[in-house]
């Protein structure tokens, strides 16, 4: 399949915002593009590399951007103008242009091109003590004695690479139990729910807005030995579809609950988690900048929860909350 590579010029300011739109048109899979973060990522990891591609890194200069992929067909195509109608839209609210130009550039990319160029920069991670986050393709000769997930992720979020999602690998491998049930929301390519089965969840269930989530996150738990009959990933709108809250409500309660999003849809999502989370049982809300984290913890904690700890690496932040 061919893709268009839809690339969305913003600000910082305008990254969270952006990406909340896009989860409501249904695209999960963005890819941030930001010149300064990458900057700081290679100064303070300079043990990894022995060189920088300076063509990667020319590509990283100018405005912050948010990219996503979409197929080059009449249902991509349908995608791409939904995209742009809602970006005028918020253009129109955008007084003070606080989210920048949000011009849009879009380049054709071939899947076996679009592969080759994640996997040259997609290394194993190391989080906690105990976990190692291992594309399929990669080999380490030191995973002796952990617990090494393997993931091919696709074109989605959820590699491991990001803060966000490390900040709740590492809440998840403090907090989860033998037998607990968990609740992934925004599951991306499966890795939270998945690395909860492997810390020794019993059963987990996956949910996400992008159909494609599906197909992705099955196969990357089938990589790590996990089968259907203790893993469960439905794609759905859990904001808006009445039946598929009630559903999940149903299928509840549950002992974790971990929303690896945005802001803008954490703060609506919060009082719908306090019905399927089981008495005590714990909330992490991720996927959140700094100049929201004040609305998200109102947000929290109006609805019932009391915070017992906020993490944060960079500029991103996760609550901790039961």
């Amino acid at each position: 399949m061919d893709w268009l590579a839809v690339s969305i010029y913003t600000t910082p300011a305008g990254i969270d915002p952006l990406c909340g739109r896009l989860y409501n048109l249904g695209i999960t899979g963005v890819e941030i593009v930001d010149k300064d973060d990458f900057e700081d990522f290679l100064e303070n990891n300079k043990q990894y590399w022995d060189y920088v591609d300076e063509e990667l890194r020319e590509k990283m200069n100018g405005e912050t951007r948010v990219k996503i992929y979409v197929s080059d067909n009449e249902n991509g195509h349908k995608m791409l103008q939904s995209v742009r109608d809602d970006l005028a839209s918020f253009k129109s609210i955008d007084s003070e242009n606080s989210f920048g130009s949000l011009r849009v550039e879009i380049d054709s990319c071939r899947e076996e091109d679009w592969e080759n160029n994640w996997k040259q920069y997609f290394k194993p991670i190391y989080v906690g003590d105990r976990l190692v986050i291992k594309p399929e393709w990669e080999t380490i000769d030191d995973g002796e004695g952990k617990i090494v997930f393997n993931i091919d992720p696709g074109m989605t979020f959820g590699s491991g690479q990001h803060e966000t999602t490390r900040l709740c690998v590492e809440t998840l491998d403090e907090i989860v139990k033998k037998g607990d049930k968990v609740l992934d929301l925004g599951c991306g390519s499966g890795i939270l729910s998945i690395i909860s089965l492997m810390l020794g969840a019993s059963h987990a269930r996956a949910v996400d807005i992008d159909p494609n989530c599906k197909k992705i996150a099955y196969s990357n738990a089938a990589l790590n030995g996990i089968g259907e009959d203790t893993y469960t990933v439905l794609d759905g709108n859990i904001l808006t579809d009445d039946e598929f809250k009630k559903s999940t409500e149903e299928s509840g309660p549950y002992d974790v609950v971990v929303a690896n999003i945005v802001a803008d849809v954490i703060i609506p999502l919060a009082d719908d988690v306090r019905r399927y989370l089981k008495q005590g049982g714990t909330f992490i809300a991720s996927g959140i900048i700094e100049m929201r984290i004040d609305e998200v913890k109102e947000a929290i904690e109006k609805n019932g929860f009391t915070i017992e700890e906020i993490k944060k690496e960079n500029d991103w932040y996760c609550i901790v909350s039961r």
